[in-house]
């Protein structure tokens, strides 16, 4: 990835805690027939240091399955982006030489491939998974809220996915290339606007002047 120094962030406790509060990915591996992408979540542990390890699950039929094992792998995590206009900058208005871009946040995680046909291993995996991401419920739904064995099938439908990763990157593009005024009247343009993604971008914008 692309990362003039203004917008690199590398600090892995950092990119860490983004992965895990953005956890769906893009996985994007070199497969016999050319580049493969699957969509998924993961989640993100610390060990072994500094980057850490990325697990999740994917469809036993998925081309990404018959990957051969160790290949160099890529998962993409996305955080808020968004237009930024010119109109926002002071700086228009003194000299006319700005142009629009687009604000974002992404961490691009590295390491090789394994596939784990482990049911044991999947169980814990799903279950972890499902914990996760049920905890905004007042009553969560548990995998032993099925039957069992309608469980045992379904873990026999997909293989689990471990990526021990070797290096983590992280690009922070929040107009730090601009001046204090051209930043202000960017957080104040996506503030206007009424879609998440520039509310959010606003908010990160904010975090990191407060920083």
């Amino acid at each position: 990835m692309y990362i003039p120094n203004h917008f690199k962030e590398d600090r892995p406790e950092v990119l860490g805690a983004f992965m895990r509060e953005h956890p769906f990915a893009t996985l994007v591996s070199l497969g016999g027939e050319g580049l493969i992408a699957t969509h998924l979540p993961m989640l993100w542990d610390p060990e072994p240091a500094p980057f850490g390890t990325l697990t999740g699950h994917i469809a036993r039929p998925n081309p990404h399955a018959k990957v051969g094992a160790d290949v160099e792998t890529l998962a993409i995590f996305h955080g808020a982006q968004a237009y930024i206009s010119p109109n926002w900058y002071p700086s228009k208005r003194e000299h006319g030489k700005v142009v629009p871009t687009w604000n974002y946040i992404a961490v691009h995680a590295y390491g090789p491939l394994k596939l784990i046909d482990d049911a044991e291993w999947l169980r814990r995996l799903v279950t972890r998974l499902t914990e996760l991401h049920e905890s905004f419920s007042a009553v969560p739904w548990q995998i032993s809220d099925a039957p069992p064995a309608f469980i045992d099938q379904m873990l026999k439908g997909i293989i689990g996915v471990e990526i021990p990763l070797t290096r983590v990157e992280g690009k922070w593009k929040l107009s730090q290339n601009r001046p204090a005024t051209d930043q202000a009247g960017t957080v104040a343009g996506l503030e206007a606007r009424a879609d998440p993604d520039s509310r959010a971008m606003a908010a990160a914008m904010h975090a990191l002047q407060d920083n």
